[in-house]
């Protein structure tokens, strides 16, 4: 056999031997090594969960950030802001309709964002009907004055025709002061008004000039802005702290500077299936007319979860299976304190049991010291587990590890060495590395 085959057979038996001797290591660990580290603190079983009391010096509290907390007792506020977009007031807006047949004979208000006063000419309409009313009420008139030294049968029918007609004027939106005028003059008008209900806005203009209208078309849309909605969609989870009543303040982008406060007057009845959102609307005063609608605008309001026991969030830590907090002792002795929480807000959580109004918690560096209670409670645990003595080490530096059974760490033992020189195709390497 030449010395190529020898080595690589002794190679290759070697990495056969590591193989093996590497399963039986690993499985000799896997029966031998517990699932977890476990113990005793103070007689009672160690969990992971575990954790100890902790003392830290006033330096050493102050350089990892080490602030407090009193535990209080009253609202948990939480603040919600919402995007909101400027809206005409549907109470204060008038759709102006034709009640009769005609012909626009003059347009006043002509464009769409017009303002117009209360009771202010839109349009002037001729329309036929309207004219043969009028031509009815002078003949009921004049029959009148020609009755008037009758039977009283032939007054009330003269009479009861007059008030017939001007009903039928007044019934098609002719003005009380037109019919008035055609009977002082004693002319049908030709032409009646059509007037504003109120000042206002043009909203929308559905009419020409010369443009024939029928009864029921819509003619304009007027609507005073003095008097502004602002509506905004509110998240599902926070619809339980919206109430009627509540003070809101609004923001808008397009008037830097500018805040107006408003309280919420309506939360609409159904959600938004897709966005998971409830609109809620603002009632705000316009009197100088900046607020525009379409507007966009943030609604800011502070609602009311509960009320009770609160401390900070961030002096809450939650470990998986229950909520720590440390509650500061004399001497600067900060225990760890299991409480059940409630609600929480963006920096408060309410707190159930566990505390005591007026105790002073760990509000900040929560995690630091709950991770140096926690290698505390390991340590003590490992403590008495079999070879694992946390007891102060007595050796002297030179002296061998505790654990080892004298044997110096700094070397391999010189059985290994040997045990490795007496493997097949070992002992050629060792005397050419000599």
């Amino acid at each position: 056999m030449t010395d190529t085959s020898r080595r690589l057979r002794s190679i290759l038996v070697f990495a056969v031997l590591t193989i093996l001797v590497g399963l039986a290591v690993w499985r000799f660990a896997l029966r031998e090594t517990p699932n977890q580290v476990t113990g005793t603190i103070n007689g009672a079983p160690l969990s992971a969960d575990s954790a100890l009391p902790v003392t830290l010096t006033a330096a050493d509290a102050q350089r990892i950030g080490v602030t407090y907390a009193e535990v209080t007792d009253g609202p948990i506020g939480h603040e919600v802001r919402v995007v909101g977009i400027l809206q005409a007031d549907e109470t204060r807006i008038r759709t102006i309709v034709s009640r009769v047949e005609g012909f626009v004979e003059r347009l006043q208000a002509n464009f769409t964002g017009q303002h117009v006063r209360d009771g202010q000419t839109l349009l002037e309409l001729y329309a036929p009907m309207v004219v043969a009313a009028e031509q009815d009420l002078l003949l009921a008139r004049d029959l009148e004055k020609q009755v008037a030294a009758g039977t009283a049968d032939a007054r009330e029918a003269a009479r009861s025709a007059a008030e017939a007609a001007r009903q039928r004027l007044e019934r098609w939106g002719v003005p009380a002061d037109a019919v008035a005028e055609v009977e002082l003059t004693g002319r049908p008008g030709g032409t009646f008004p059509i007037r504003s209900p109120f000042g206002g806005f043009v909203l929308e203009k559905a009419v020409e000039q010369g443009q024939r209208v029928m009864a029921g078309d819509v003619l304009y849309r007027v609507a005073d802005l003095s008097v502004v909605w602002l509506e905004g969609e509110v998240f599902e989870q926070d619809l339980p702290l919206v109430r009627v009543g509540t003070e809101v303040l609004a923001t808008f982008r397009s008037l830097p500077g500018v805040e107006r406060t408003g309280r919420i007057s309506y939360v609409y009845p159904t959600l938004n299936p897709e966005t998971r959102t409830a609109r809620v609307r603002v009632e705000l005063r316009n009197t100088d007319l900046s607020l525009k609608p379409g507007m966009y605008a943030t609604l800011v309001f502070t609602g009311e979860w509960a009320r009770g026991m609160s401390v900070p969030r961030s002096a809450v830590l939650a470990t998986g299976n229950r909520n720590l907090v440390f509650l500061k002792g004399a001497g600067n002795r900060f225990e760890p304190r299991e409480v059940i929480v409630g609600p929480s807000s963006d920096d408060r959580v309410q707190v159930l049991r566990g505390l005591s109004v007026g105790d002073t918690v760990v509000a900040s560096a929560t995690f630091l010291i709950d991770a140096e209670s926690n290698l505390g409670s390991m340590l003590g645990g490992m403590g008495n587990m079999p070879g694992m003595d946390m007891g102060s080490p007595t050796q002297t530096p030179d002296a061998p590890a505790a654990g080892h059974e004298g044997q110096d760490m700094r070397s391999p033992p010189a059985s290994d060495t040997t045990a490795m020189k007496d493997m097949p195709g070992m002992d050629q390497k060792h005397q050419k590395a000599k």
